[in-house]
């Protein structure tokens, strides 16, 4: 079985965010690797990943970072993959506000799709997204998923009306 996502980020410290996108691609059975790899103490070794996933069979990256958070950048300067981009916050960020301003803000020719601060759930579901737009069995996964999101507010909703106020019209 080969990887068909990348999920690096920059430090392990990153890990409680990024394991997200991985329970995702768990959840729908596609096979990936995950690394730490810094855009700022080694270089030459994100470079090489870059330049190389799609020849490992890769499809999608998903990167996260905290604080200046430019893995992501780096990554797509490099990669011809869809590069998916998740701030982080970290005890060096401001309450991860630099890290989304770093990957969202990109030049023109060098796109990060960038997900909410922490946001490594969504990050999965649109490297998912991305591979069901040529794979039928896949696409129908995603489809029952968003169907299951439906269901859950419908029961919510149901749920809601079991709380009753005097002023309440619904």
């Amino acid at each position: 079985m080969k990887a068909q996502v990348s999920i690096i980020m920059g430090s392990t410290s990153d890990m409680p965010v990024m394991q997200e996108a991985a329970k995702i691609l768990d959840q729908f059975e596609i096979p990936f690797e995950i690394n730490a790899l810094s855009a700022h103490r080694v270089p030459e070794e994100v470079a090489d990943f870059a330049k190389n996933a799609h020849k490992k069979g890769i499809r999608v990256i998903i990167a996260g970072a905290g604080g200046a958070a430019h893995l992501p950048g780096v990554v797509a300067a490099f990669t011809p993959l869809p590069v998916i981009g998740v701030p982080c916050r970290s005890n060096i960020s401001m309450d991860g506000w630099d890290s989304l301003l770093s990957i969202v803000q990109m030049p023109p020719g060098i796109p990060v799709a960038t997900v909410g601060v922490d946001g490594g759930q969504n990050a999965g579901i649109l490297a998912v997204q991305i591979l069901a737009a040529t794979d039928d069995a896949l696409s129908s996964k995603v489809l029952e998923f968003k169907e299951n999101l439906k269901k859950k507010i419908l029961k919510a909703n149901e749920e809601l009306k079991q709380h009753t106020f005097k002023f309440r019209v619904n």
